[in-house]
């Protein structure tokens, strides 16, 4: 099996060659994983559809042996297939499926926003912070499309920070968020840009097959990708935000709405972007760099921190809860641009050390 391997196979019930393949996997595969659970889903989709009866039990059972009487059982719904684990799950049809993952979604998520959010694709560069995002973003249901990047293979020294298992290290991370948003939704499309992004692909990123995205998220660590993420970003109107996972701090940037806005904000000058295109070496970065994240505003322990990278440490700390919190912070707010609910746009903290504190 290949190690690129990120898409599950899906095989409809209803069509008789899909059936075909299916049975023929099966035959292939000695040491496959079938779970079957699609009685209870069916009876959840048919509690879900009958509100009014959610404490009638012998009216819903009635209900569901009603449901199971008119249709083929043999030929409904989906069987999914993960190659990475052997695990072939049956599932309600995609539909049908979308309705009750989402059905908790409602009403603070409304019907309609969601079927205009299943159309949206979101690009999400960058996977520590960019991990949680994409999760958040599928549990959520908040695109149908995700399309990430990132260069990097997973190290045991991410793990304070990313959520996976042992097993997955030296896995590219772009493979192994890809599976845990298939094993969370199979029908949300995922393409992976496992190189990262490069001057070679940033306009297929930006637009691929003819897709373009909706809304980028910016988690990588390179200064000069930065840049070029969002000249792109004006070019094509397309709305950026930014995580830093220091002090809750969330960075929104409507080029969709102005494109003739500056770059971070004016926080740095054309002049100061041009030089550090061209700058050689970490130290001319250093200066330039601190303005964008500006220094002043760094939690003490970052600051503390960034004096010990090449002395103790090799490169600036993130924890944990604090990616977990950006993460979710990004998804919130991507929904919110999604669905045009807000023209906000400038940088924002959650800082819970002075929102939660002693003098409260």
């Amino acid at each position: 099996m290949s190690s690129l391997i990120y898409k599950p196979k899906i095989f409809d019930l209803s069509d008789l060659n899909e059936r075909l393949k299916l049975d023929e996997l099966v035959k292939k595969t000695p040491l496959i994983n079938i779970h079957n659970q699609l009685d209870s889903q069916i009876y959840e989709y048919v509690k879900l559809s009958n509100p009014e009866l959610v404490n009638n039990e012998s009216e819903l059972k009635n209900r569901f042996n009603s449901f199971l009487s008119s249709i083929n059982i043999e030929q409904y719904g989906n069987w999914v297939f993960y190659p990475w684990n052997n695990n072939l799950i049956r599932t309600l049809p995609e539909k049908e499926f979308i309705e009750v993952r989402t059905i908790r979604n409602k009403f603070k998520i409304t019907q309609e926003e969601q079927n205009r959010l299943k159309n949206k694709c979101v690009g999400i560069v960058g996977l520590s912070v960019g991990q949680s995002v994409s999760l958040a973003i599928a549990m959520e249901r908040i695109a149908g499309s995700i399309r990430i990047a990132d260069f990097d293979h997973l190290e045991l020294g991410n793990m304070n920070r990313i959520r996976t298992g042992l097993h997955n290290i030296g896995v590219t991370k772009t493979i192994i968020v890809a599976r845990e948003i298939a094993e969370i939704d199979p029908y949300i499309d995922v393409e992976c840009f496992h190189e990262g992004v490069t001057e070679d692909n940033i306009d297929a990123f930006f637009d691929f097959n003819g897709k373009p995205i909706d809304l980028l998220i910016d988690e990588c660590d390179s200064i000069d990708v930065k840049i070029a993420l969002r000249e792109k970003a004006k070019k094509t109107k397309t709305a950026v935000l930014m995580d830093t996972s220091d002090r809750g701090m969330l960075d929104i940037e409507r080029f969709d709405l102005d494109a003739d806005m500056d770059l971070f904000h004016g926080l740095v000058t054309s002049d100061d972007l041009e030089r550090l295109k061209h700058a050689k070496t970490s130290e001319e970065k250093v200066d330039i760099v601190g303005k964008i994240i500006n220094v002043d505003t760094m939690s003490d322990g970052l600051k503390n921190s960034m004096k010990e990278i090449g002395k103790t440490i090799t490169t600036w700390p993130q924890l944990g809860a604090d990616v977990m919190l950006g993460g979710a912070i990004t998804a919130m707010m991507t929904r919110k641009v999604l669905l045009n609910k807000t023209k906000v746009s400038g940088r924002f903290f959650m800082d819970l050390d002075k929102m939660i504190n002693d003098q409260v």
